[in-house]
This record gives C-alpha cells, sequence and structure tokens, in this order.
C-alpha cells in the first residue's frame, strides 16, 4: 500500500506499541500515537490506518476488564458520542490533507488542554465532586469526544473527564472505558469505508502493525514498575504539544 522508509515504519511501529500501553494502563500516551501517525503517513489515510489498531487494543482491554463496566455512563454518552461522529464524518469529507493535519494538531492541543484541566480537577476534589451530571454537560462531552474521534481518533481525554467527573472507581473507570471505545471505534468503520480511508489493502496495513500494540499492552505492567511516573508523563505531553503544533504550522 505504501512504500515506507525507514523512519516512517519506526513512527508507525512506536505508535502502535504505544496504543498497547495505552490500553495496558498508561493513560495520554495514545494521543502521542495520533501525532507519530499522522507525521509518517498522509494525514487523512493516517485516521483510516490507526483505527484497526485501536480496535485491536481494545479487544485485548475488554478481554481483561469486561467485567467491570459500569454501562449506565455508556447509554448516557454513547448517543451524544455519535451526533459527534456524525458530525466529523460530514467534516472529514469537505476537507483534505492539509487541513485533516491542521485539525489534528488543533484537536490534539485542545486535549492536552482537557488532561491538564482533568488533573486540575482532581487536586480540587470539591470542585469535581459538584461538575453537575447535567444534560448539557454531557451532550457537550459526548458531541466534542465523537468529532474528535472521527477526525483524529482523539476522544480519550474528553471521555475521560466525564468519567472521572461520574465518581467512577478505578477498574469501574478502565472496564468502562474499554468497553465505550470498542463500540465507538468499531461503529466509525463504515464512515471511514465511505469515505475511502479504509479498505481491505489499508485493513492489511494496519495488521502488519497490530503485533506491537499487543506487545506494548502485554509489557506495560512491567515497565510501569521500573520508570519515573511523573517524568514519563511529562516526555509524553511534552511531545505532543511539539507534535501538534508542528501539525498546525507548516
Amino acid at each position: 500500500m505504501y512504500a515506507l522508509e525507514l523512519w516512517q515504519y519506526a513512527l508507525i511501529a512506536l505508535g502502535a506499541f504505544l496504543v498497547g500501553m495505552g490500553k495496558g494502563g498508561l493513560p495520554g500516551v495514545g494521543n502521542l500515537t495520533v501525532v507519530l501517525m499522522a507525521l509518517a503517513l498522509p494525514a487523512k489515510a493516517s485516521v483510516g490506518i490507526l483505527l484497526p489498531i485501536l480496535i485491536s487494543a481494545d479487544i485485548i482491554a475488554v478481554l481483561a476488564y469486561r467485567r467491570h463496566a459500569d454501562w449506565r455512563y455508556i447509554w448516557k454518552l454513547g448517543p451524544w458520542m455519535i451526533v459527534g461522529i456524525l458530525l466529523g464524518y460530514l467534516v472529514f469529507s469537505r476537507v483534505d490533507d492539509g487541513q485533516v493535519r491542521f485539525l489534528i494538531g488543533f484537536i490534539l492541543l485542545s486535549m492536552t488542554g482537557v488532561h491538564f484541566y482533568r488533573k486540575w480537577l482532581r487536586r480540587h476534589a470539591s470542585e469535581e465532586d459538584t461538575l453537575p451530571q447535567h444534560p448539557v454537560f454531557i451532550g457537550g462531552t459526548g458531541i466534542i469526544g465523537g468529532f474528535a474521534t472521527m477526525i483524529a481518533n482523539a476522544a480519550g481525554p474528553v471521555a475521560a473527564l466525564y468519567f472521572i467527573a461520574s465518581g467512577l472507581p478505578k477498574y469501574a473507570y478502565i472496564g468502562t472505558s474499554a468497553w465505550f471505545f470498542l463500540l465507538v471505534n468499531l461503529f466509525k468503520v463504515p464512515f471511514m469505508v465511505d469515505l475511502q480511508i479504509i479498505d481491505l489493502e489499508s485493513i492489511r496495513f494496519s495488521a502488519s502493525f497490530m503485533l506491537f500494540s499487543v506487545i506494548g499492552a502485554v509489557i506495560t505492567p512491567f515497565i510501569v514498575k521500573h520508570i519515573n511516573q511523573k517524568l514519563f508523563e511529562f516526555l509524553i505531553w511534552f511531545f505532543v504539544i511539539v507534535g501538534g503544533l508542528k501539525l498546525i504550522i507548516p
């Protein structure tokens, strides 16, 4: 499908590996994957190539945490996420690679802002506890997340903001997120096919990198024990910001 140079292959393989690490318990790395894919491949194609890799990692996460999901929150957020996906589909069909690169960069930087807002909420527990489970909040979160996931496969921080605000305990959060993103990513496939950025050839191309995702998911628990978590997270978000700016600024 693509005649890859070594640096492109390395970026895609690293991106797939980071997908697995994200599903294996290191939040935040998924956004760096989006950057790496968009730098290694044409922007629109990168979205379609990444999706099957994400689904393979989602399946592993669901198999591991399938019993911990709280489906109430999936049913609340899911319909609004669908609205956002449909909006993203309409936009995606009307933009070129350069515009998609800009949108991916803009979304990633916005998601970075959401991530640090979440951290601020955690430090101010009273504010987090009073964050209302209001239809406007749920609807806005779902629509923004759906748009972000359709354009850039980057809805993680938005959905996490909702799940965390809902007060889900650790394993319920992981299990609910695993099921939620598997269903969302599967729902996106027909739209990606219609946009002609996913076909049998692209799926075969994606499949050639799925092993890296599986390896990432399997070894992450061992990696976590031997790294400085704060330093690791700092580096991840640093490169996300740099990569996002690179996608926005020609």
